[in-house]
């Protein structure tokens, strides 16, 4: 299975880390924290880069706005050292559903397993 995984990650960029971001990684990261999903977080010994490793597929909207700020240098801190006040209204982060099985549809959308009645539309009948 450990040959099939390097391969896998030898020609995709999606499932993980590719082979050059695992040896970049080794060579300069330094291990920063790791978020409810799952992924790693790393930057150099002076700062200047930050990167996420996956816990599988490589979708942005997985990561937290606590780590997405970190990321993006918003905040100097890692939410590991420095955790953001949350307010009590604030929901738990979800990754974006778009384009998944599991995404919203609304009422009438022919993406439902039963679409709606709909009682307020009538077909034009040509005479």
């Amino acid at each position: 299975m450990g040959i099939l995984n390097t391969l896998l990650r030898a020609v995709t960029w999606w499932n993980g880390q590719t082979l050059n971001t695992q040896l970049y990684t080794w060579r300069k990261g330094r291990r920063v924290g790791e978020d409810a999903e799952g992924n790693i977080f790393y930057q150099t010994a002076d700062g200047k880069k930050r990167w996420v490793i996956f816990n599988g597929e490589a979708e942005a909207s997985r990561v937290s706005p606590d780590w997405h700020g970190w990321l993006h240098y918003t905040y100097k801190e890692p939410p590991t050292d420095q955790p953001l006040v949350h307010k009590p209204w604030e929901k738990p982060h979800q990754e974006n559903l778009t384009g998944t099985p599991l995404a919203y549809a609304p009422a009438g959308s022919i993406r439902r397993a039963v679409p709606a009645e709909r009682s307020d539309y009538e077909a034009w009948v040509p005479e």
